[in-house]
């Protein structure tokens, strides 16, 4: 059987993009500018950030911290951005959830196409994505109420932040009670997950919990790689 690929409709994962991710999961997030540019962009792009979590899941058995750590992080930054209230409060919104800076490997140049050197097992096992595919399926009943009805093409109210700044620009008087709400649980479940790494916290973690880090990816970046993993 053929390895999981990104998605049955993406390009596989490149070997210069297996090549930084493997580097970029050894430590690089905890470097200061990494990071803040990791929180200016929300993350990394749509493919980049399934194929960060596809990469974490492969070498690291089905186990996420790095990915927990940052989108924990942004989670919290979000519910800062939706909390303005009143007239003005769809445009302060607006503002708060747009980028300030690009994926940073896109900007680096990576995509489908990019060489680099890495052993031909380490490729072939980074472009296996099986372990993020097993991780989303065992979770499904705690995010799948939380994906993006317009990534989806579904009738759903949830919105990614893509899709809500989209909205926000037709109907700046957009009610963002639910969207609160829904960040909130998100961030809730997402720190406890994060937590369940430390040695004195190890197997405190549930379903809901776990499955609060495809919520939180899927509403940074967009749904459209991580549900087409399961199809």
């Amino acid at each position: 059987m053929l390895p999981a690929q990104l998605a049955p409709s993406s390009p596989p994962l490149s070997a210069g993009e297996v090549n930084f991710l493997w580097w970029f999961m050894q430590g690089g997030i905890m470097e200061v500018e990494t990071r803040h540019k990791l929180w200016d962009a929300w993350g990394l792009c749509t493919r980049h950030a399934a194929a960060w979590l596809g990469v974490e899941g492969a070498f690291r058995s089905g186990r996420f911290h790095g990915p927990a750590i940052v989108y924990a992080e942004l989670m919290g930054m979000a519910r800062r951005a939706l909390a303005p209230s009143g007239r003005l409060a769809g445009a302060r919104v607006r503002r708060a959830l747009r980028p300030r800076a690009e994926c940073l490997m896109c900007e680096a140049g990576f995509g489908a196409g990019s060489p680099g050197f890495v052993p031909g097992r380490r490729l072939e096992i980074g472009r296996d994505a099986s372990r993020l595919i097993e991780f989303m399926r065992a979770t499904e009943s705690s995010w799948r109420g939380s994906v993006c009805g317009r990534c989806a093409r579904s009738a759903a109210p949830s919105r990614c932040r893509l899709h809500l700044l989209e909205d926000l620009a037709r109907d700046p008087l957009l009610v963002l009670g639910p969207h609160r709400e829904s960040l909130a649980r998100l961030a809730v479940h997402l720190e406890r997950y994060e937590r369940s790494f430390r040695w004195e916290e190890r197997g405190s973690d549930t379903v809901e919990d776990r499955g609060a880090l495809v919520g939180a990816m899927g509403w940074c970046s967009g749904w459209a790689r991580l549900l087409e993993l399961m199809r």
